[in-house]
Formats: C-alpha cells, sequence, structure tokens
C-alpha cells in the first residue's frame, strides 16, 4: 500500500514468550500497570521519568510486596511525525532513529532501576496486527467515518509553538487550520492548506462521558479536571490518520498513502507490548467472566491526559470486544516544571555525566 518503511520491523524484540497469566482465583487481585511510552524523537527528560516511569515503577514494587498478581508493562512509541522529522535531520531512516534512540530510553531506565515485567516497542509485526484488528473491528461497531482534515500551528491560550493536534500550554487538542499565524517547524515556511480525505472517531458515538463520571473510577485531581474540562468543550470527532509512511498503514485503498494517527496506534502499543512479551495477555486484556477482575493503573504525565481518557479508552470500547478499560488513572502533574532548567531542556543522558552526585541522590 506504499508503505516500504512501515514494515521496516525490528529483530530485537523476543521472540521468547513468556507465561505470566492473570488468575481466576478467589481473593486473587490482578494488577495491571502501563506507564506511558515514551516517544523516541530524543533522549529521555525528566518528564518521561518523573511523569510516569518512576511512579509506576514503584508502585508496581509495592503490589508485589503485597503479594498481588502484577504485571506491568511499557515500552517506546516509534512511529509519526517527529520520528520522521527526526530521521530527516539526522540523515537516517525512521527505523535507524527508532533503533538508536530506544536504545538510549533503556540505557537511562536502566542506570535509575526502574523495569517492568517487558519493556517492549511499538514498530512490531504484533502492534501492526492489534491495530488493524482494532480499526476493522472499529468499522464494524461504526465507530469511525471518513471526513476531511488540512494539516497547519493555539487560538486557545496564544501560546506560540503549539503542535497541529495539541497545544501543551494549556492542554486542549486542536485542528491545525485553527492555529494562529502557522509555519512548518522544520523549514519555518507557511503551509499551504490542501485538502485530504482522512478517517476521523466519532467520539460522540462512544460511551467515554460515562466513563469519566464513572463514580467507582480512581482517578487524580489532575486526570479528572483535565478531562472533564475536555467534555465541557463538547466531544468531537478525531482524526485518526496521517500523510505520512513512517506507521502503522490504513488497510484501505482510497488511504493506501496514509498511516494511523500516532495516538490511536500509540495506545495500542499496551496491548502489543504485552501480546509480544506472554501468550497470555488476552486474559489480561479481555479477562474471561470467571476470572478475578483486572484492575488497571496507567500512569503518565498531564499532558497525555486527554489521549489516555479518551481516545484510548474510545478505541476499546469502539472496537467492543470487552477489553479492559482503565478505573485508575494517575496522572502527574505538579513536577513538569522540572522539565526546563534555566530555559532549556533537561535532558536526563546529559544528567548522568554532568550531575551525577545530583542523580545518584535521586536514584537512592
Amino acid at each position: 500500500v506504499g508503505h516500504p518503511l512501515a514494515f521496516e520491523f525490528h529483530s530485537s524484540i523476543s521472540t521468547e514468550l513468556s507465561p505470566h497469566p492473570a488468575k481466576k482465583d478467589a481473593g486473587i487481585r490482578n494488577i495491571l500497570i502501563t506507564s506511558a511510552l515514551p516517544y523516541v524523537n530524543n533522549v529521555p527528560h525528566l518528564g518521561n521519568l518523573i511523569g510516569s516511569l518512576l511512579s509506576a515503577n514503584i508502585f508496581s514494587i509495592y503490589c508485589e510486596l503485597a503479594g498481588y498478581n502484577v504485571l506491568s508493562i511499557c515500552g517506546t512509541d516509534e512511529y509519526g511525525t517527529a520520528i520522521e522529522a527526526k530521521a530527516q535531520s539526522e540523515g537516517l531512516s525512521p527505523s535507524q532513529v527508532a533503533d538508536k534512540y530506544s536504545a538510549l530510553h533503556r540505557e537511562v531506565y536502566d542506570w535509575f532501576d526502574i523495569h517492568f515485567d517487558y519493556f517492549g516497542r511499538t514498530s512490531t509485526p504484533k502492534h501492526t496486527e492489534i491495530c488493524l484488528l482494532a480499526y476493522i473491528q472499529m468499522v464494524t461497531s461504526q465507530k469511525s467515518l471518513a471526513d476531511r482534515l488540512v494539516e497547519g500551528i493555539c487560538h486557545f491560550c496564544n501560546a506560540d509553538g503549539a503542535r497541529g493536534d495539541q497545544c501543551d500550554a494549556c492542554g486542549k487538542l486542536i485542528n491545525a487550520v485553527e492555529l494562529i499565524q502557522p509555519r512548518c517547524s522544520t523549514c519555518g515556511t507557511t503551509p499551504i492548506i490542501q485538502s485530504s480525505d482522512h478517517l476521523f472517531l466519532d467520539l460522540p458515538k462512544v460511551a467515554i462521558k460515562t466513563r469519566i463520571n464513572d463514580p467507582s473510577a480512581n482517578w487524580t485531581q489532575v486526570a479528572q479536571s483535565i478531562s472533564r474540562a475536555w467534555l465541557r468543550d463538547g466531544l468531537k470527532q478525531r482524526c485518526i490518520t496521517r500523510d505520512l509512511k513512517w506507521g502503522v498503514p490504513v488497510p484501505l485503498k482510497k488511504f493506501g498513502n496514509k498511516v494511523f494517527y500516532v495516538w490511536f496506534d500509540a495506545p495500542m502499543g499496551y496491548l502489543s507490548i504485552t501480546a509480544n512479551y506472554t501468550p497470555d495477555w488476552r486474559l489480561w486484556w479481555q479477562p474471561p467472566m470467571d476470572f478475578a477482575p483486572v484492575e488497571y493503573f496507567q500512569f503518565m504525565a498531564k499532558d497525555n491526559v486527554p489521549f489516555h481518557a479518551s481516545i484510548f479508552p474510545a478505541c476499546l470500547l469502539g472496537v467492543n470486544e470487552g477489553y479492559t478499560i482503565v478505573k485508575n488513572l494517575i496522572a502527574i502533574g505538579q513536577f513538569c516544571h522540572l522539565v526546563e532548567f534555566e530555559g532549556e531542556v533537561f535532558f536526563l543522558f546529559a544528567s548522568l555525566q554532568d550531575f551525577p552526585m545530583l542523580l545518584f541522590a535521586v536514584n537512592h
């Protein structure tokens, strides 16, 4: 379908699966823990560490000490526009960029003794398989539709540097054509708006509002406030495709030059990474009725909340196959200012060399 790079899969993923089932015994607590997948367009920063990985790791250790049946999953998010742009700037292929920075992420997390039952990647055949299956099942359930979208830079808060899908300053999801003074992040020129057929996730058709307001859900205050503010703005259809080559290809001739939007495919990485780890993955993500319930805990920084609170559960609900939906959403917001220091992004990889005593104290 015109996506030679999309099938440049990585041989570094282990093909040996490990038994790690959810259990059905009465009194068992099956605890599923995921940490937001760090993006591999750069080296890790403090937002990756504090925003999701460290907290998830500490919680998984606690659950194991408490005697619960625990599965903790994480990995690197390896598709999307930023990877293609990084590859172009470094003179590498997207696959090479993913290999390079995935290894750097592993190195930093290992140094901090942050570990999961399995740390995988999204650029795998299993990931493509699960994404395509989810899309086909959503079409069957009539939760997606075709429409038009143009890519273009925040008309809500006037912050400069907002992306064409989300403003990091105010956290709102936006359309590229609504951006004020749009420009290309690579060359700085003003883009020309062109029409293009895309696929949209029909959020109003999915019971996301009920899930967010579920009284049995246990979400941090940051997660609740961001999600409810988004609900107040009104649920809208969200585009789930992009005009790129590096990603999961859309399985339709009309959309043969497109891939799925990273915020459609990346959350599916939780499922595919689990499937690359254990043959028992469905017992965690689609537990039988006679099994002990699976309690799902998601850890992330606050800028990931709109996607994890809406788009990811909407996709799972749209598939209508009884997938495990998060009820414990832990968003870390108070530490995000640590990502910047004296106006510069504070990268962990540089820190290992420049501030060893400081990071030793943090680690121990």
